[in-house]
């Protein structure tokens, strides 16, 4: 048994003083109670937050981080960093992956991340051929998050066509090619050998309209093997809302919805170009808008429609998405920023009719809905809930004293990243001092992987 002694805690219900956070054997939290006394041995700290989820996550592609920062046209957009992409994703091997990703999930914990959805595509060899297993590299992704000590939702995503109509996949698209069936396989194989491991769980991804056939879907999204969560990447980009409208006549989530019934399981990635009435839908359905604010601007796709959606009470979460940054911090203040610099006002993203703090808002909001994204039931300092926990440095605030949502405010907003200190996880600390325990041997791993991988593009 461990016992956390906050001054001040973040709870389910807002901020509370003198609060004892007691984590059992089972990596859960036994007790939660504010307003009293540290108990003998108990560890006492200043600040303590539920963690951040990623509800949207490419591991693989933290190996090109800050590489695709040199122009390659005169008009380099989206589809002209999607080859760079493209040449890393046809290298990697299972152990290469199992290094990267193992290094990802450090850096996530590291900046207060402690649950990602890893949207999981690349299944097959080099050459486009199925492993002897063909769950190998959904294992391999899943072993990294246990080993980093991370919660991960691993969702295999299905990957049929290049294109609307049923378009061939490219030489360069050969290893995510999937059919239904091998979804449903690999999906089973992560979820038989997570069994006895709290950490690990399995949804479903599809990774576009233009990439699967709406039959499949409505069949795997209706499988009952196949509960829990859904996640599609739509209306990312303008081009890809006029290839929908181009192929169907309709634009990306008027045809979703139109084909099959979207509930509160489905997260709907970037959804950033969208008219008032798909606004309306998406808020309305229950689903999540999992918006990636880091990797939209960097890939030049838009500004999602927030202030509209969240007046129809819509819910959305933030995933670190391409990992170019990894930085919840910053995902939250950019959505933020980008916001007020389109509005030429302040404080935007709250709710017209309600006021307060900004930073607690946004946090709120992204905790609830990268939950729900996750298939997590309970999520946050509540007995019951799996005990994460998210300790801050106050020494690195800006002023001192701060309280309650005013922590929030100034760590989203005036200091570079959240000062994260210590990092629990299912009752067991894997941030101490803001190192991970195999920090130095899981660096030297990926630097080793990502030279060889690009001695050889």
């Amino acid at each position: 048994m461990t016992e956390l002694f906050v001054k001040q805690a973040f709870l389910s219900d807002g901020w509370h003083k003198n609060v004892s956070l007691v984590v059992g054997e089972d990596g859960t939290f036994s007790s939660v109670r504010a307003n009293t006394e540290p108990s003998v041995g108990a560890e006492k700290v200043d600040v303590a937050l539920p963690p951040q989820i990623s509800l949207h996550s490419h591991a693989f592609q933290r190996g090109m981080a800050g590489l695709a920062e040199h122009r390659q046209t005169p008009s380099d957009t989206f589809w002209t960093w999607r080859n760079l992409m493209y040449r890393l994703a046809g290298r990697i091997t299972p152990d290469q992956m199992e290094v990267i990703a193992a290094f990802l999930y450090m850096e996530m914990l590291r900046a207060g991340y402690t649950q990602v959805a890893e949207f999981h595509y690349l299944h097959h060899n080099k050459n486009g051929d199925v492993y002897e297993n063909p769950a190998e590299m959904a294992l391999r992704i899943a072993s990294s998050a246990q080993n980093s000590g991370i919660g991960i939702t691993v969702l295999p995503t299905l990957y049929m066509y290049s294109g609307f109509g049923g378009c061939p996949l490219l030489e360069e698209q050969k290893r995510f090619a999937t059919n239904p069936e091998q979804i449903v396989d690999i999906i089973q194989a992560v979820r038989q050998q997570s069994e006895q491991n709290s950490l690990v769980s399995a949804g479903l991804g599809l990774h576009s309209l233009r990439a699967v056939d709406m039959a499949d879907v409505m069949a795997l999204t209706q499988d009952p093997a196949l509960s829990g969560v859904v996640h599609i990447h739509i209306a990312e980009q303008v081009g890809e809302v006029e290839q929908c409208l181009a192929a169907t006549g309709q634009r990306p989530v008027n045809y979703l919805f139109d084909h099959v019934p979207v509930d509160a399981r489905w997260c709907l990635v970037h959804a950033t170009h969208l008219t008032p009435l798909e606004v309306t839908k998406i808020a309305q359905s229950q689903a999540v808008a999992g918006l990636c604010p880091v990797t939209e601007a960097n890939l030049g796709d838009g500004f999602f429609p927030l202030v509209s959606y969240v007046a129809q009470k819509g819910r959305f979460g933030i995933g670190s998405d391409s990992n170019v940054l990894i930085s919840p911090a910053e995902e939250l203040r950019l959505l933020e920023y980008g916001l007020r610099l389109s509005a030429q006002s302040r404080c935007v993203s709250l709710p017209q009719d309600e006021l307060g703090s900004t930073g607690g808002w946004l946090y709120r909001q992204a905790l609830a809905g990268g939950a729900q994204s996750c298939g997590l039931a309970q999520w946050g300092l509540i007995e019951g809930a799996r005990a994460d926990i998210c300790v801050l440095d106050t020494e690195c605030l800006p002023l001192p004293d701060l309280q309650g949502d005013a922590v929030l405010d100034a760590a989203l907003f005036s200091v570079p990243a959240l000062p994260v200190k210590h990092v629990m996880c299912a009752g067991k600390w894997r941030i101490r001092d803001g190192r991970h325990p195999h920090q130095e041997a899981l660096t030297k791993q990926f630097h080793n992987v990502v030279r060889t991988i690009f001695s050889e593009i």
